[in-house]
Order: C-alpha cells, then structure tokens, then sequence
C-alpha cells in the first residue's frame, strides 16, 4: 500500500454507514445515474459531496449505494525523482496528485467514505482498462483484491438488470493483468525513451524541449514516415492511355484492353491505325452480380467511416460515440467483433426505432422479413458484440448536430446488415478498332437491396445504350499523356487500419495516439503530412536505435498481452522481458546519444520555423509566423521581412490551439486561421486586422 497522504483526505464528517449495504463501482458519473435508474426497486436518493454526487436505492430489500469514478484515480509514476533514464522502478499514485487531475479528488473522497460496504460490485466498463480502474480502485482504496464483476454492453434497463442478476463472482483478473501490463509497458518505454531522447538533444542545443516517443508512438511515426519519404523519393513516369469515343445511339467510351502504355512510339502507332477507323461490336457480355450488405460496425470500421462520410477524426468519433453509449442509445463502442448475437433482440430493436420518423418506413420494412439474420464478420470480440442501436433510442432533436449524424450511420449501418443482396447489372462491350481492342463497362442497380437502408454509399452507375455483335459505328480516338502517381498520403481513417493491419494498440488507444502525434508536431494535416522534425526523429531512431520504432516488437508484446488476458502467459514474465529489452535499447541509445542529439539539434531549428509558419505575408509575400513577445509573452503574428522594414502584424487569442488553413481572404488574400478551444466553437479570421470584412 502506498503513502495517499490521508490526514489530508479524511472527511470533515464520520463515515454515516453500516457494513450492510452493496457498493457498485460506476466508471463515469452518467453510467452510475442509468445503473441506479435500471436497479432501483423504489425511488432513487442522490447525494453529493464535495459537488461530486453518488446514487442510493434499494433493491431485494438491501440498500446499494453507486459511486462513480472519473476514469482513472491512479496512474503510474517513477519512484525515482531525478530526470534521468534508464527508469524501472515504478508505483501506483493517485491521479490527482497531479495537476491536470486535481478533478479527480473529490472522486477519491466520495469513495472512500464506503470503505466498510459489505459487498462491492465492479460495475466499470468491461474492457482492460474498465477493469485496470475497479482493480486498482479495490487495491488503493479499499485494501481489497477482489470483487463482484457486472458485465454488459449497454446502458439500457433490461441489459443492466440481467448483468446483475448474472455478476460474475470475480473481476476478470486475465483481463485485469494485461491491462496492468500495457501500463507498465507503456509507461516504461515512454518514459525512458522520451527521456533519453530529450536528454539527447539537450546536451547539445541547451534549454529544454520535450522530444517523444512510445512504444506505440514511435512505430505509428515511422510508418507514417516511411511513406513521407516514399512520396519524397517518387519520380513519375509518363504513360499513355487510349480512349475511343464510340458514336452509338448515346456515346459509349471505350478503353484500350492493355490499359497503360509506356512506350510512347507503341501508343502513337496505335493511335494512328485506329484515327478515323471504325468501331464494330466483337462481342457483348451481360451478367448479374450480387453486392453483399456490409458487416456491423467495430471501432475501427466505425471511425473510418465517421471519418469519410463526416470527416470526423478518430478522437471525435470515439467521443461522440461514448456520449451516445452513456445515454444508453448505442452499445459499448470499444470492439473488436463484427458479429451481432441474437440475444440482443434484432426484432425488439427495429420496432423501438419505428417510432423514429426518419427510420420508421426502413425499420417497418425489416421487420416484415420471416427471418431476420443479420451479415457478420469473422472478427469477434469477447468481451462486447458489434456496435447497434439499443432499444432506448434518443429523441432525435435533443441530439447535437454531429451526434445525429454518427447515430444515424449507426442505425443505418444496423439496417444494412439485415438487407437483402443488392443486384446489380455489369455489361461489357468489345469494339474492335482495325484489329485493336476497346473495352467499355457499364454498370447498372437492378436491385437496391441494402442499399435502400444505407444512403453513405453511392453505387457507380454508367449505363451503356443496347448494341448488337457486328453493328459498325463511327469513333473518334484520343491520346491520352499521364504520368504515375506517388503513394496516397495516409488520412487518419486509412492509419488507423494500417495499425490495427500491424497490431499496433487497440481499438481503444488508437485514435489518441494519432492525436498525440498531432499534439508533438510530428504530423499535420488531414492528409498526413510528417513534418520535418517527426522525420528527424524517425530518422535518427531509425539509424543509431531502430527497435524502438520496430513495428514487429510492438505487436509481439500486443499478442503477448493477449496472452495474459487468456491466462496463458503471466504478467510478470512478459514485464521481465520487457525490461530486458528495453534495456538493451537504453544502453544501444547511451552509446549514440551525442549523435542523435547533435542530428535533432540541427533539425529542430527549421521544424519550429515551420510550424509557426501561417502564410503569406500580404503587404511583401514573405512569410508570416507566430511570434512571442520576449517582453509581454503574448503571441501575435508578424512578417518574417520585419528587419527590413515590413511592417504587418497581427494579435491573436492568447488562447487555444492555431490550426492554419490553406484559404486566403477573398477580401485581402490573407491568411484564414482557425482557433480551437476545449469545450468551445473553433472560429475562423483573417489574419489582416485592417481588412474590411464587411
């Protein structure tokens, strides 16, 4: 047990209850409000303390009180105070000894006035960090290793009642143990490998600049990195295309069969013997094609989809998602599965959301079908099934415009995987061009199908005019010049797959460690672009310390996680090596730690440069940056040609994040700016403060 320091957290007022009342651990205070609202036999009596509340109700003639959490009361931190690395030893504190975490005080407090509760449930969300929070909030606050465990996917009555007439008699120690051990591991590469690298490049620049990575951090970097220099690197190569413009009874555009020529003679003599030739039907191919509904959603394919449809980061999505499950009108929306058990009751959900008007005529539909079997995946999940709607919808104007939105993808998405294949019609037409071939396709619907239900996807519909084999048309034939293009950026969908592909984190980290990047400056952009510095710093890992970004290593130690959580590997041997490994690392990084700080050093320079770059100056066209004053500390913009006379600045809000657009004012061409502030609107200006926006 460590030191809390409890005569500073003892109450004002002595513990007011008995031993015989049941404690349920809530991980939020919205799920403890539903859990007493689903349990409660009788009225429920809310309390506060500290202007934090808890809920007391009976049921089954005992009294139960629900106390929530906020996330994590405990976090990890280095016994050993001075900076410095290699660090190993490690404890449990509690979170508010923190500063951003102060919040969670009054949390500790309220909990600890029911340390006597005869009987605690874990009620925290069924996942390895839900049950990292019960565990160590057993552990920390109540000296205790064990509890009941209540396990369910929704916040709804019917699913809360069943969890807890069903509670497991245990916490879920496999599930508790590899939650525990990515901590551990987490903790244990950032802190050192941040460490060392900012260490690094202090010893040569001076000051003092965080520089970080992680042990997920760092192998997301370097895939990202990896395909910054593939576009850096890329040289296009010139091709070309032959396209013929067949003058039927509508004009048919039909494709060269071998598609890209790169000889330019080859093409030019093509072009040439097909010029002012005929076009006559060789052959006329017809066939139906079935279109299979899509799978329900997991995590991933969730902000993915948020992400195209909506353009909602993955961090969004994974918020407004949370605000929808904690209302109790989606299920947990942390999953793996791709699979919707019949358990979950398709029939009695499509009839609550037929009270829906928008869903009303769709859900009506489905249930007209004798049977109702929805399309899965092969993905599954043990802890939660795929993400649907529960049979506790919201009404829909109460909901903020982006949660509208993700709700109904949602819905939507449920429908889909309940409808019927949609047909379609492929028509392939060959022309033969004076012993050349030409291909058109053309694609029709003949049957909506799912499509009906799921209005995000858009079928590609070309529809050819009816030819018969032999018919002869007059064409006219053009060349086409292109070139090869260099690999599509990553956009923060496509990442997100690419490290779930390379079991990099979980559904559940994922999208903040992409934030994180973000936040470092490491990338930018929608369409990720890696800024200088995140290179330099992939780059000198990558020469001097490579297994700290080597992908392979971070998904050996996520299967090794899995492990623990089945109970076939224990937490402590996969920490042991863990250690041993990154200690060869340390000691790998200690013998190049003056080149890497010297290779950072040099970079970090032009990095800064660049992203306090906002545009263009509008009064000489040199470039505009964020400046703070030396004297006031305040930020403002200025030209970079100031020494030689520019005068043009302009203030700005001292606080939020900047976020540069690539829009000129349409009054003044000055650079449009956004500011994000949290738990605020983000708001756009022009940079120039003499514009006459009117």
């Amino acid at each position: 047990m460590f030191d809390f320091e409890e005569n500073q957290l003892k109450l004002k007022q002595k513990n007011r209850f008995m031993s015989n009342f049941v404690l349920l651990i809530a991980e939020k205070p919205q799920a403890a409000l539903k859990i007493a609202q689903a349990l409660s036999e009788g009225e429920i009596s809310k309390k506060s303390n500290n202007n934090v509340y808890w809920f007391e109700f009976y049921r089954n003639g005992k009294k139960h009180v629900c106390v929530p959490t906020v996330g994590h009361l405990f976090v990890l931190d280095a016994k050993e105070k001075k900076w410095s690395y290699p660090v190993f030893e490690m404890e449990w504190v509690p979170a508010f000894k923190r500063k951003e975490s102060a919040f969670s005080l009054p949390y500790y407090k309220n909990l600890k006035m029911f340390e006597n509760a005869e009987e605690i449930v874990v009620c925290c969300d069924y996942d390895t960090e839900g049950e990292v929070i019960g565990y160590n909030i057993l552990r920390f606050v109540f000296g205790r290793e064990d509890a009941k465990r209540m396990k369910f996917s929704t916040l709804t009555k019917p699913d809360l009642i069943e969890a807890y007439e069903n509670m497991m008699e245990h916490i879920d120690f496999g599930q508790a143990e590899a939650g525990l051990t990515r901590h551990y591991l987490d903790f244990l590469w950032g802190i050192n490998t941040t460490r060392a690298l900012t260490i690094s490049m202090r010893s040569v620049k001076g000051g003092f600049a965080i520089v970080s990575t992680g042990r997920v951090q760092g192998p997301t970097l370097h895939l990202l990195a990896k395909r910054e220099k593939e576009i850096a690197s890329f040289v296009p190569t010139p091709y070309w295309e032959l396209e013929s413009h067949v003058l039927a009874k509508k004009e048919i555009v039909a494709v060269y069969e071998k598609g890209k020529i790169f000889a330019k003679q080859e093409a030019e003599r093509i072009y040439e013997e097909c010029k002012g030739k005929e076009a006559v039907v060789a052959d006329v191919k017809s066939k139906e094609t079935k279109l299979s509904p899509p799978v329900p959603f997991d995590t991933t394919a969730l902000q993915t989809e948020a992400y195209r449809c909506f353009g909602f980061s993955p961090a969004q999505t994974l918020s407004i998602a949370e605000s929808l499950y904690t209302a109790g009108y989606i299920s947990y929306p942390r999953t793996s599965s791709q699979k919707l058990p019949e358990k979950i009751g398709y029939k009695s959900i499509l009839l609550a959301l037929k009270k829906i008007n928008m869903f009303e005529k769709d859900a009506e539909e489905l249930l007209k079908k004798s049977v109702l079997k929805p399309k899965e995946g092969t993905k599954e999940d043990p802890a939660h099934p795929a993400i649907y709607p529960t049979t506790q919808p919201p009404n829909i104007e109460s909901l903020n415009p982006q949660e509208k939105k993700l709700y109904e993808l949602i819905v939507r998405r449920f429908f889909a995987v309940f409808g019927d294949n949609a047909l379609r019609k492929v028509v392939k037409i060959a022309f033969d061009i004076n012993s050349h071939k030409f291909i058109a396709t053309g694609y029709t619907t003949i049957g909506l199908g799912w499509l009906k239900y799921y209005p995000f996807v858009e079928a590609k519909e070309i529809e050819l005019p009816e030819v018969k084999k032999g018919e002869v048309f007059a064409q006219k034939i053009f060349l086409l010049e292109k070139e090869t293009k260099p690999p599509e950026r990553y956009t923060q969908a496509s990442i997100l797959k690419e490290m779930e592909k390379n079991n990099l984190g979980t559904k559940a980290t994922r999208a903040q460690i992409l934030q994180t990047l973000y936040d470092r400056g490491y990338i930018k952009g929608k369409s990720i672009k890696v800024t200088s510095f995140g290179l330099a710093v992939t780059e000198a890992l990558e020469k001097y310390c490579p297994q700290i970004i080597d992908v392979g290593l971070t998904a050996k130690f996520e299967e090794e996680m899995e492990m623990i959580r089945e109970r076939k590997k224990e937490m402590q041997d996969v920490i042991k090596e863990a250690k041993d490994v990154l200690s060869s690392i340390l000691e790998e990084f200690r013998e190049n730690e003056s080149k890497i700080g010297e290779f950072l050093a040099e970079k970090y320079k032009s990095t800064i440069k660049e992203m306090n770059f906002v545009g263009k100056c509008p009064k000489c066209d040199n470039d505009l940056l964020i400046i703070k004053s030396k004297s006031s500390g305040k930020r403002f913009v200025g030209c970079s040609n100031y020494k030689n006379g520019c005068d043009f600045s302009s203030p700005l809000p001292q606080k939020g994040n900047i976020h540069f657009t690539e829009k000129l004012c349409k009054k003044c061409s000055s650079p449009i700016v956004i500011i994000k502030t949290k738990g605020k609107r983000p708001f756009s200006f022009c940079l120039n403060v003499n514009c006459k926006k009117d």
